[in-house]
């Protein structure tokens, strides 16, 4: 099992263009054969943070995630608004991996 996890905080303008373009990502997500979990977050003390949580049955099934239409869509829209902070962490079974190279 693959665990993503990770916090984006984009500028209070673009919230809601994240909040529409992360319903989209999420729901294409979790229709990817070896998708687990997908979800985003909004924390209710931060405007405009969100916590990442995904879950994937295999690093496999995670790099074909990255290669597939609805990311590149995702990626466009995290390119045109004003992220403050994006911190990504994958891990297996307690472990730090890397799986994008």
């Amino acid at each position: 099992m693959i665990i993503v996890t990770g916090i984006a905080e984009v500028a209070s303008e673009d919230i809601a263009t994240i909040k529409a373009a992360a319903s989209i990502m999420a729901k294409a997500s979790r229709a990817e054969t070896g998708c687990v979990e997908y979800a985003f977050y909004e924390d209710i003390e931060q405007a405009g943070q969100f916590r990442i949580y995904e879950e994937w049955e295999s690093v496999e099934a995670l790099r074909t995630h990255f290669t597939l239409p609805h990311m590149a869509e995702f990626q466009q829209v995290l390119g045109a608004v004003t992220v403050l902070k994006l911190e990504i962490n994958q891990f297996e079974r307690g472990r730090d991996i890397k799986v994008n190279g």
